[in-house]
């Protein structure tokens, strides 16, 4: 197995999520049309990793674009955005797409993505080489956001992680997992988790959706996903973990109470949208007892944060709502 990125905890650090020390990874103008790059999914490919990354040019206009790098830190982002090919649709019509997430599925990489389709709602596609793209129906109708596939079928089906939204900054939202048969039709729609009572945990009381691709343990699954409170300054993003059930994902066995991070550093509370960590990949090596996170930092850029994956599961449980 291709070793993941990794940084030991900082000595005297008391987090269970710890930064790395030279974020940002990607910088906001990495590739020559770039106004930032942020909100981007990584998994491992061949000899090292491949992702699909958030590029916002110049005109702000909002497209995604395929990478490569040998150590999953140092990234070659091509410079032109991904043109998909029909797929199981001739309709692949596309005003923007964004947020994208990546998942092998037994025989190739699944892309979700916020796909601008009269309104925000859930794009999907395949590749078997991050060279050829191909695009699917879209999953829902608008408007929806935060599409994450599990990483394998569940009771035969596969599954989705989403949260329906409105056509703007929404100022609500709550995670609801669907399934479908065939990566075309999606139904069996059922509530996951809510956004928090203020009182009760004040940072994810605004709205809630789900993060990197969904990783399997023996609790369950984890689910890394963002939760935001409306400040007197804004939206302010923070990353915090559950577990679901392993077979029925919509019950929910822990929750953080407590984020596990949030915008602290320069690069997470200043940039084009202050105060956000918005975690949309993650690797993991069970083996050595590694997870490894990438999330967007104020809209701009891509960092990274550390962790061991037993101390989070176990975190979750100690710490839940």
């Amino acid at each position: 197995m291709k070793s993941i990125p990794w940084q030991d905890k900082p000595e005297g650090c008391n987090d269970v999520v710890w930064r790395y020390s030279e974020n940002p990874v990607i910088n906001r103008y990495d590739i020559p049309s770039s106004n930032s790059i942020f909100n981007s999914a990584v998994v491992p490919f061949k000899d090292g990793f491949a992702g699909v990354f958030r590029c916002d040019n110049k005109a702000v206009q909002m497209n995604i674009f395929a990478g490569f790098s040998k150590n999953g830190i140092d990234w070659d982002i091509n410079h032109e955005p991904i043109e998909m090919q029909a797929g199981n649709t001739e309709m692949i019509e596309s005003d923007y797409k964004y947020d994208p997430r990546v998942v092998f599925i037994e025989d190739r990489y699944w892309i979700t993505w916020c796909n601008g389709y009269n309104g925000p709602t859930i794009g999907i596609g395949y590749t078997f080489d991050f060279k050829e793209f191909f695009q699917c129906e879209n999953a829902f109708l608008p408007f929806n956001r935060n599409g994450v596939l599990f990483p394998q079928k569940i009771n035969g089906k596969y599954a989705m992680l989403s949260r329906p939204s409105d056509n703007g900054h929404t100022p609500f939202g709550d995670i609801y997992i669907s399934y479908s048969p065939d990566m075309k039709y999606w139904g069996e729609h059922r509530c996951v988790m809510k956004a928090t009572p203020f009182e009760d945990s004040a940072w994810q009381c605004t709205k809630i959706g789900a993060g990197p691709i969904p990783i399997l343990t023996e609790e369950g699954w984890l689910m890394i996903y963002h939760g935001v409170i409306n400040t007197c300054n804004g939206f302010r993003y923070a990353m915090g973990s559950a577990l679901l059930d392993e077979n029925e994902p919509d019950k929910v066995k822990y929750r953080t109470q407590p984020y596990l991070l949030g915008p602290a550093e320069s690069y997470e509370t200043t940039g084009d949208v202050p105060n956000v960590v918005f975690p949309c990949a993650a690797l993991h090596d069970v083996e050595e007892d590694k997870l490894a996170i990438y999330y967007g930092a104020a809209d701009t850029v891509v960092a990274m944060a550390f962790g061991k994956l037993s101390e989070v599961i176990q975190y979750t449980k100690e710490h839940s709502l």
